[in-house]
């Protein structure tokens, strides 16, 4: 009797205790993003690691993994938003406790990195608070960072380890098209967000349009002046990465409507909402505002003309491709 070909046994199926090279996944939820971190755990049908943060009462921050990760490619989705700098902590913190937990690899997804705005020394004796923070992502022990729309993409190359930098403005535009406004035409609402604008133009089909606005302080207003192209008789879509106030948005809205824009809407990835500008929005020519849901907490709730899309799928997708070491960038062939 022959003995069993040795090649053949290896080209059979996978014992049941195979275990691929990067280890298994493991999804944790910082206190940022709980809802959403539930959501991507749910498009990739797994369920979320135990573990758990506390503030102590004199505001010192405590994070534990309750379960074991050891050899794991685990994901921390934890978004760097309002409380800001509590945020940004807890992110270091679980990075360095998974570190120390031995994982395989600990990738921080980070949904709104806020000290993105950071990104250069534009005035005298200031702080690049952008690469500070990458500094510190780093250095917490991170080997990789998964984030969407950074207010500059440059700030990639502040990390010396692998960014994956997803937009989501796939995601809102196919929400877009699927209300069928007639006669839309995209506007950016100044010239450094313009070709942005041209490739949510490009998904959408549509022209585009550029407003010229001019911020003078750091007072977060910001004045519009003019806007570059024709907008008489059209509906209007603004899209932005991000809005605090919105007051740019609500000042280019009235401009488009004195030019004879019909309905006005905006959509931006990240709606930072600042105390008081949920009344300003409502108020507003603005008909909907689309949000998505990369931030989960403000400090007032949100007007009833905004609008939240969800892009969960879209970075459950890109774990996804993280973890089996495939492409991320052939998941958005537009880009």
């Amino acid at each position: 009797m022959s003995s069993p070909d040795p090649l053949a046994a290896k080209s059979g199926p996978r014992p049941l205790s195979f275990q691929a090279p990067q280890g298994d996944m493991a999804i944790l939820a910082g206190s940022g993003n709980p809802l959403l971190a539930q959501n991507i755990a749910n498009e990739l049908g797994v369920s979320l690691t135990p573990c758990k943060s506390h503030v102590f009462s004199e505001g010192n921050v405590f994070v534990r993994i309750r379960e074991n990760v050891r050899g794991r490619d685990t994901f921390i989705i934890q978004g760097v938003h309002y409380p800001v700098n509590d945020n940004f902590v807890e992110l270091l913190f679980w990075i360095d406790a998974l570190k120390r937990a031995s994982a395989g690899q600990v990738t921080a997804v980070i949904p709104f990195f806020s000290y993105a705005k950071g990104d250069k020394k534009d005035e005298p004796r200031v702080s690049i608070r952008a690469r500070v923070c990458a500094d510190a992502i780093e250095a917490a022990g991170a080997d990789r960072v998964l984030t969407m729309d950074l207010h500059s993409p440059q700030i990639q190359g502040f990390f010396g380890i692998p960014v994956d930098h997803l937009y989501a403005r796939h995601t809102i535009c196919r929400h877009i098209a699927e209300l069928n406004i007639p006669d839309l035409v995209v506007c950016s609402p100044d010239v450094g967000f313009a070709k942005s604008a041209s490739a949510y133009a490009n998904l959408l089909g549509v022209p585009v349009v550029i407003g010229n606005k001019q911020r003078k302080d750091h007072s977060e207003n910001a004045e519009v002046l003019e806007v570059i192209g024709e907008v008489e008789g059209k509906n209007v879509v603004m899209v932005d990465d991000f809005t605090i106030t919105g007051g740019s948005l609500i000042s280019m809205a009235n401009l488009l409507k004195s030019r004879g824009a019909k309905d006005v809407y905006a959509a931006v990835t990240h709606g930072v909402l600042a105390k008081g500008s949920a009344e300003k929005i409502q108020q507003s020519p603005i008909k909907k505002l689309f949000v998505t849901d990369t931030i989960e907490t403000s400090q007032e709730p949100p007007p009833s003309n905004i609008e939240i899309i969800s892009v969960a799928p879209m970075l459950a997708r890109a774990i996804r491709s993280i973890h089996d070491r495939t492409s991320v960038s052939e998941l958005f062939p537009d880009d």
